[in-house]
This record gives C-alpha cells, sequence and structure tokens, in this order.
C-alpha cells in the first residue's frame, strides 16, 4: 500500500476522513447517554438540562455530516493534474476501518480445531495482518487494486480455515459509513469482505477521475474503470443482501450504479467530441442524439437520488451535481439542433430524404403544423424552430447556473462554473445571431430530443480470477478436508507392522489419503487404526498434499521396517453448539441503529433444510424515544429456552450473502 504517512491531496482527505469518523462516534455516543438520562429520569430540572443537551449534540452531528459531505465532493483532488476544460467527476471514498489482530483466535483456533503447533504459523498470521494494513492506504492504480482484490479472495480461505458455522471467532471487524460516519460493528466476516469489495469499487471511481481526458487514451481508460467500478457495486448488491451500513444497502448501491455509468457515458461523449465536432449536418445529428443521452442519464440519476430512503443520506452536493449536468447537456442537446437549423439550409446538391430521415430521428413527435420535410424547405419555418431550440437551451443553461450557485460546495468549484458559463454565452450569442424583429410572432414551443446514443455504457463484472492467490495457509492441508466446518480427532500415532509384506488396508482418494478396506484383524487395527482415517504424516514427514502413489512410495522407501504414520478421524459435526452474538451499529438521527440477539436452543436435523429467518429488533427516528439506549449489549434471559420464538445464529448465514 502506500505511505499512510505521504503528505499527498487523497491522503489528507482520507486523514480527515478518518477524524471526522471518530469525532461522530464520539457524538453519536453522547446521544446514546443523554438518551438514556432522558427516560430514566423523573426530575424536571434535569429533564430540561438534557433536552438542552441532546439539541446540541444533534446539532453537532449535523455539523460534522456536512463537512463529510464537503469531503466526498472535494473532486479537484482526484482530477487529473493536467489543465482541463470539463465538468469534474465524482469518485467515492474509501471506506475507514480499525485495525484488526487476527493473532490470538487464530493461534488458538489452529491448536485447538488443527491440534497443530500455532506457533509455526506466527509468519503467515503476520502477512495476513500486514496484507491488511496495506489495504487501508492503495496506491490508485492497478496495482492497487490488484492488492485489495488479493486480500478479498484470501478472506475467502480464511472464512473456510479459521471461522466455522457454529460460534463467533471473537475477531470484531469495524467499518465506517462512508457517507454519515457511523461506525458497524461485526464479528462477522462477511462485514470485512462486502466493505473491502466497496473500496475496490471506489478505488475504480478513482481511477477513472485520474485519467486526462484531454486524450483518447486517458477516456478509453476513465470509461473501462467507471464501468468496472459499477461492475464491482453490482456485484456487492447482489452478492451481500443484507449490509448493515448505508453506504452498501441495496437501494444506496443501486443509486451509485447508476452515478458511475452516467459518468462512463459522459466520458464516452467527450471521446467522440475530442477531435473536433464539425459543423456538418449529419455529424451534429450524432452529437445530439449522443449529448441528449447524457442528459438523460443523469436526469435518472438525480430522480433516484431523491427518492427514499438514499434521499436522506446521498451528498446533497452530489444530487445538485447530477442534476446541473442532465441541465447542462440537455442545453447541449438543443444547441446542437439548433446549429443544424440556423446554419444548414438546404441545397440543391443535397439528399433531401436521408436528412428529412436524419432529422426526423431526433424528434418523437414535431410541433402542431410542423412536417419535417417542410421545415427543411421553408426557410422561415426553419429559422423558427431553430429559435425555439435555442430559447429552451438557454432556459437549461440558466437553470444549471442557477442551481449551481444555490449550493455551496458546487459554487466554490471553479472549473465547474466556468464550463457553465462559456456554454451559456455560446447559446447566447448564437440567438442573437438570428433576425429577431419576428420574435414575437415565434410561438413554436421546441420539441424534445430523442436520447440516442452507438456506444452502449454497460457494467463490466468483477473479474477475480486473472488475480492469482495462495493460500497463507496451504500447509494446514488441502481446503476441501482441513476446513472449520470439518471437526478432527487429534493426530493418533500407529505403528503398522508388515505381515507377510501386506499391510492389511488399503489406499483411496486424493490428497490427503484415506484408510480403505481395513482388514479387522490386522496389527494397524489392533493399535486404533479406522476405516477412513486419514493419513497425515509418514515417519514424521507431512503428507496431508500427498496422493496415494506418493504415500504408497514413502512405504516402500521404509523397507521391513516398522511404518509410523500419524492418522486423523472425522467427527460428527452435526451436533450445533449453543450461541449468543450481538451486533451492534451506533446510528445517527435517521440512520440505523439496529440490536441484533441470535440464539439457537435446539439442534437442527441435517434432513430438514428449513430456510434460516433472523428477526431483528431496530430503533428508528419513530421509536427512538421507546428505546433504552441506542448502544446496548443483550443478554441470555432464564429460561429462554422454553420461548416459542426461535432465533438463529448469525453464524449459520456464513454461507450465505447476508451480514445480519
Amino acid at each position: 500500500g502506500c505511505n499512510p504517512l505521504a503528505e499527498t491531496g487523497r491522503s489528507k482527505l482520507q486523514n480527515q476522513r478518518a477524524v471526522l469518523n471518530q469525532q461522530i462516534l464520539r457524538a453519536v455516543r453522547m446521544r446514546a447517554g443523554a438518551e438514556n438520562l432522558l427516560r430514566a429520569t423523573t426530575n424536571n430540572k434535569v429533564r430540561e438540562q438534557v433536552l438542552l443537551e441532546l439539541s446540541f449534540v444533534n446539532s453537532d452531528l449535523q455539523i460534522l455530516k456536512e463537512e463529510l459531505e464537503g469531503l466526498n465532493i472535494s473532486v479537484e483532488v482526484y482530477q487529473n493534474t493536467e489543465e482541463t476544460f470539463s465538468i469534474p467527476l465524482v469518485p467515492l471514498g474509501l471506506k475507514e476501518t480499525k485495525e484488526v489482530d487476527f493473532t490470538l483466535p487464530l493461534k488458538d483456533f489452529i491448536l485447538e480445531h488443527y491440534s497443530e503447533d500455532s506457533s509455526e504459523y506466527e509468519d503467515e498470521i503476520a502477512d495476513l495482518m500486514d496484507l491488511r494494513q496495506a489495504c487501508r492506504t492503495p496506491s490508485r492504480d492497478e496495482a492497487g487494486i490488484e492488492m485489495l482484490i488479493s486480500y478479498f479472495l484470501q478472506l475467502g480461505y480464511v472464512e473456510n480455515r479459521f471461522f466455522p458455522p457454529t460460534r463467533h471467532m471473537g475477531v470484531l471487524f469495524t467499518w465506517y459509513d462512508s457517507f454519515t460516519g457511523v461506525p458497524v460493528c461485526q464479528q462477522n466476516l462477511l462485514l470485512e469482505k462486502a466493505s473491502i469489495l466497496f473500496n475496490i469499487g471506489a478505488l475504480y471511481t478513482q481511477i477513472g477521475t485520474r485519467c486526462n481526458r484531454q486524450t483518447q487514451a486517458g477516456l478509453e481508460n476513465a470509461v473501462d474503470a467507471f464501468q468496472r467500478a459499477a461492475g464491482v457495486l453490482s456485484y456487492l448488491k447482489e452478492t451481500f443482501t443484507h449490509t448493515p451500513s448505508y453506504d452498501m444497502s441495496p437501494a444506496m448501491l443501486n443509486v451509485l450504479v447508476k452515478m458511475m455509468l452516467a459518468q462512463a457515458q459522459e466520458c464516452v461523449f467527450e471521446q467522440i467530441g475530442l477531435p473536433g465536432i464539425r459543423n456538418e449536418f449529419f455529424t451534429l445529428v450524432k452529437m445530439t442524439q449522443e449529448v441528449a443521452k447524457v442528459g438523460e442519464v443523469y436526469m435518472l440519476v438525480n430522480t433516484a437520488m431523491n427518492q427514499e430512503p438514499v434521499k436522506e443520506n446521498i451528498p446533497y452536493s452530489w444530487s445538485k451535481l447530477a442534476q446541473i449536468k442532465s441541465d447542462h447537456y440537455k442545453a447541449l442537446a438543443h444547441y446542437f439542433i439548433a446549429t443544424i437549423l440556423c446554419d444548414h439550409e438546404l441545397q440543391s446538391g443535397d439528399d433531401e430524404d436521408q436528412q428529412e430521415k436524419a432529422l426526423s430521428q431526433l424528434y418523437d413527435y414535431m410541433p402542431e403544423g410542423l412536417i419535417v420535410l417542410t421545415v427543411l424547405k421553408d426557410k422561415v419555418q426553419r429559422k423558427q424552430l431553430g429559435k425555439a431550440h435555442l430559447r429552451k437551451a438557454i432556459v437549461y443553461h440558466e437553470e444549471a447556473l442557477r442551481v449551481c450557485g444555490l449550493c455551496k460546495k458546487l459554487r466554490n468549484i471553479d472549473v465547474l462554473q466556468e464550463v457553465l458559463t462559456a456554454a451559456h454565452k455560446r447559446s447566447l450569442l448564437k440567438y442573437a445571431q438570428q433576425e429577431t424583429e419576428d420574435d414575437f410572432l415565434s410561438l413554436i414551443q421546441a420539441p424534445d430530443i430523442l436520447p440516442k446514443t452507438e456506444h452502449k455504457i454497460e457494467t463490466i463484472a468483477p473479474q477475480f480470477s486473472k488475480v492469482k492467490v495462495k493460500d497463507f495457509f496451504h500447509r494446514l492441508g488441502p481446503l476441501t478436508v482441513f476446513s472449520a466446518k470439518q471437526r478432527w480427532t487429534a493426530p493418533r500415532t500407529i505403528h503398522i507392522h508388515h505381515e507377510a509384506g501386506e499391510l492389511g488396508f488399503s489406499l483411496k482418494g486424493g490428497s490427503p489419503v484415506q484408510i480403505y478396506c481395513l482388514d479387522p484383524a490386522c496389527s494397524a487395527a489392533s493399535m486404533g487404526l479406522k476405516e477412513g482415517d486419514y493419513i497425515v504424516s509418514v515417519s514424521g514427514l507431512d503428507c496431508k498434499w500427498l496422493g496415494v502413489n506418493e504415500v504408497l512410495e514413502k512405504f516402500r522407501s521404509v523397507g521391513e521396517q516398522p511404518i509410523e504414520i500419524e492418522v486423523i478421524s472425522c467427527q460428527d459435526t452435526a451436533a450445533s453448539m449453543h450461541s449468543k452474538s450481538a451486533t451492534y451499529s451506533v446510528g445517527m438521527q435517521k440512520t440505523y441503529s439496529l440490536i441484533c440477539l441470535a440464539m439457537e436452543e435446539d439442534k437442527i436435523d441435517q434432513t430438514k433444510k428449513a430456510p434460516l429467518k433472523l428477526p431483528f429488533l431496530s430503533w428508528g427516528t419513530k421509536n427512538r424515544q421507546k428505546a433504552a439506549s441506542t448502544l446496548c449489549l443483550p443478554s441470555a434471559v432464564a429460561g429462554s429456552s422454553r420461548m416459542k420464538k426461535k432465533l438463529s445464529p448469525f453464524t449459520l448465514l456464513n454461507t450465505e450473502s447476508s451480514l445480519y
């Protein structure tokens, strides 16, 4: 990863984000304590003081949230350093996390579950922790993406090796919401995997905004980066369906995917117009449809951002920027078609049919009394329709400038103001060039323009298989056998004596090999060897990864001497354990504040695969006053085994796409 102490613009923003997250956490805890005191006290004087304190804390939280929004709209830091005259693109900030110490939980599990000396795996545990620490500050390039993907894949190995479905490992993962700064704490590894996926998508957006948009290669890379970002976020939405933080909720991810695809569409339009837009009839028709498509997708993004529940948490400036871009690109579409009508009169050598067909594709309908071919031939109608489009373009430009002026964060982005002002002046100049004496007779309303693109933008699914990762804990043995789901006896030493050249059993399977067709009368059986045992060592040499032929070769190499092997037996894993767990997410006003309690009272019959349902209690805005606290952990209640309502533990959801 990058040097976390490096004084770059991006690292400064991430450091500010981390500080804000801590301040938000302290404020939320103060509010939780004040709410508990308000509920417990009956003294009117104390209640007045507590209410005053609550109002102060809530206003402080609102200020902190606005500061976090300011970091999310600090787009200049992420743009390319080259001089550019383009509207800035919006990247996602990386989610912040706390350090996690895997040492004791993993070492204890290796000793208890795998019956191996855990001190021999200290280097592997250190490598895992170093990789996680590096993922907190990834470089803004393909190497950073590859590192995050490698850690994500490594988590798959770690989950299967060390996180059994019947209990928690005691490792607490804490991640901060990218938009609200509210921490989410869980002992579920799925929170870690989902957060890393979010950061992969966020890093792609930062790579896309950094591309040089003044070159074809830079724009191609930007389009690719935003498509890949949309693909990762879409994969996150489909795979982890019940994430406990707002930034990874399905509704929010759906909006973010739309925003990334819109930015990719914007880069496609810039790519088409980069060589220059020729003032030619059919070229302008194509550009009109392309830019109308950009305006349409940003209009859909703005609509999605203003829907509940996203509206409360999406940065206000993002929503306004989407509205500004929608108006700006719609204005450009009307400007282009006005240029077609005002500058390109039908000449004797022009193909009327082709021009009529091209122009008719721009409209869903024509204004009353107008026909496309007549407009092309009639100079007066042509000019009137062109001026109507210019008026509509000017209206859109003025609306974009008005919205930009009302938003404090956007008002301070100089290049945005310059682009909008230049486009507005160009439309005004074009309108002024037309004759104005007949304006009072011009009652035509410019029709809407049909968007169309020849460059369809779609998500690019993440290709994890391209990143090759070696399991850090490879020495524990093949994952299909040596996993947290399987329970084993401690290794037993068996001394095998040759009996007339026979071992008394056969071997089968891949790695590791199994005892097969064991003769009950042989000496190995009398020493405790069982049918189905796995051989893990021969003469002190590890053979978990050896096949049948290789193990037999080791037997032959011993000769007539007794053979010492170590074997393990699979234990019954049907019995489920009693487990109690709690997961909390400290919430701001109008954000999640969840407390989940899961208990499994009875053994589950393996033959019945009943769907697991996980009820949970939630405190929101409406019932916050009824809650004892926004942060409290439940305890077991005596006699709870006789409760009619059974709850399933979180850990049973490890194999599903859920974080609850």
